[in-house]
This record gives C-alpha cells, sequence and structure tokens, in this order.
C-alpha cells in the first residue's frame, strides 16, 4: 500500500528542513504544505491538531507533531 505523507512547514524552520531530510534519506514520498504560503492550510491544520507550530505531519491518516522520527516510521505502511 502506498503511504501518505503531508508535511506542514515553514520556509524558517529548521526542523521542518530534518523532517524533510530525513523522508528523503528513507525514500518516503511526501506532499509539502508551507503555511506562510497557505493560509487556508494554517487555518485547518489548527482547526484539526489545535497546533500551528511546524513540523507537523500527517502520516496515513495520523498525526506527527515535531521532527519525531520514530512515529513517523510507526505510521509508515510496509
Amino acid at each position: 500500500m502506498k503511504n501518505q505523507i503531508t508535511v506542514y512547514t515553514t520556509s524558517t524552520c529548521p526542523y521542518c528542513v530534518l523532517l524533510k531530510n530525513f523522508l528523503n534519506e528513507q525514500d518516503l514520498p511526501f506532499k509539502e504544505i508551507n503555511l506562510e504560503k497557505d493560509a487556508a492550510a494554517a487555518e485547518k491544520l489548527i482547526n484539526t491538531t489545535g497546533q500551528l507550530g511546524v513540523p507537523q505531519a500527517e502520516v496515513n491518516g495520523h498525526w506527527v507533531l515535531g521532527f519525531d522520527q520514530k512515529r513517523i516510521l510507526e505510521f509508515i505502511q510496509e
């Protein structure tokens, strides 16, 4: 089954870069949404998770707050 990964970022977030690099190293394709460029996505994120901090990732329907490699890997489909 194909993984569905969406990463919510900002341009100045160093942990966002770490998260994207980690996903690339794991050969996990992802969609990136930069919240500075998409106000509607930022509002949706706040309404969904209650958090505006980045990075946040939605991995196969599960939310991962921050750069948490272990949690991301827990939600990856084998």
